[in-house]
């Protein structure tokens, strides 16, 4: 079973959200909070594998929250999924960088919300559709400092052909195709990656194939 937390100072769209999730058979949500001090309490009461997060929220707004999850031992297990009203919101960029897992509007339809609670908690990541190259060239033009490509000293060449691929949004089984592997072995490269960088999932490969070079603004 998955659980979730939803995190929204709007009571109308926590209870919208339950209601979706609540009717999947293998989700279910266990906490809720108005606000970012609140949902922390929430979170180390009771185990969760998947948070709902609004960015705009009193008393800690979503970003702090994020930045306290990722930052949070006891909450390693936890991904975090922002929803927001506004595709191009100011602080998407930055919450992904602080350790969020993926990124939705609210308007998305009700299946791709569902579908990004599960990938997340399979620990995948995942943006919505139109939004992850935009987002993603403004996390490299944030950049203020050349690449720093020691990080990539761990990874073996083809693993840092993989991370590459992993930063241009390609999926396990384009990875595959592109380098002539089965998709089990594109997968498997994709778990050591995560292993040996410390990413805690698949958004935090792609901003790490940004901060190191391997991929450079303005790809698509």
């Amino acid at each position: 079973m998955i659980r979730v937390a939803l995190a929204d100072d709007q009571h109308l769209v926590r209870a919208g959200f339950r209601a979706l999730l609540d009717a999947e058979p293998d989700v279910e949500v266990v906490a809720e909070a108005g606000a970012g001090t609140e949902l922390l309490e929430r979170l180390r009461e009771t185990p969760v594998d998947v948070v709902l997060m609004d960015i705009r929220m009193p008393d800690g707004d979503g970003l702090w929250a994020t930045e306290q999850i990722a930052a949070d031992p006891a909450l390693a297990g936890v991904g975090v999924v922002v929803v927001t009203t506004f595709e191009l919101d100011e602080y998407v960029a930055r919450a992904v960088r602080a350790g969020a897992s993926g990124f939705l509007v609210k308007d998305t339809e009700p299946e791709d919300l569902v579908r990004a609670v599960r990938a997340v908690a399979e620990g995948e990541g995942l943006l919505s559709p139109g939004v992850t190259r935009r987002l993603l060239d403004r996390l490299a033009d944030g950049l203020r400092e050349a690449p720093d490509t020691g990080v990539l000293d761990a990874l073996t060449e083809r693993e840092r052909e993989v991370l590459r691929l992993v930063g241009l949004a390609h999926s396990n089984d384009e990875i595959a195709r592109e380098l002539v592997l089965s998709p089990l072995t594109a997968k498997t490269h994709v778990s050591r990656i995560m292993t040996k960088l410390g990413a805690r999932d698949r958004v935090r490969l792609v901003v790490l194939a940004y901060e190191t070079g391997l991929v450079a603004p303005g790809w698509h």
